[in-house]
């Protein structure tokens, strides 16, 4: 396993953090859930080529925005079909503990609405824009 893999599955694995990217000395973290993080670093147009990706869970959404963002490698204890399949088309090594059809809703009764969302998208941007409708969708609920 790349160093700076190793490096963003080991702070991922204490526990503290849900999203960790690393490429040599450069360290980013975020403790927010689903694809915020992905999306907060896309709207600040971070440079993330070559970086590795340590995430909670991965689902197609989150596997668009990685694309998007460049990264070279995502691992996940979780990954569902839908994202590897992106991640091969797209040339981006993915790792997982546990491959699942598709990723769940927290309250485990449906699937995910970011998943849902893209299920019938192929293109990342398309996929991006689609996202951002969802996420303010789902904001204007609260």
């Amino acid at each position: 396993m790349k160093a700076d893999l190793k490096k963003a599955v080991n702070l991922l694995s204490e526990g503290e953090y849900t999203c960790v990217l690393c490429k040599g000395d450069i360290l980013l973290t975020s403790t927010e859930r689903g694809v915020k993080p992905l999306i907060d670093w896309l709207n600040d147009k971070m440079e993330l080529k070559g970086f590795c990706a340590a995430d909670k869970v991965v689902g197609k959404a989150a596997a668009f925005l990685y694309v998007l963002l460049g990264v070279e490698t995502v691992y996940a204890p979780v990954m569902s079909e839908g994202a590897i399949d992106i991640f091969v088309k797209h040339g981006i090594e993915s790792i997982c503990d546990l491959s699942v059809k598709a990723i769940i809703n927290r309250a485990n009764t449906d699937l995910c609405p970011m998943e849902k969302t893209v299920s019938d998208i192929e293109d990342p941007q398309d996929a991006l824009e689609a996202i951002k409708r969802k996420l303010e969708q789902l904001n204007n609920k609260k």
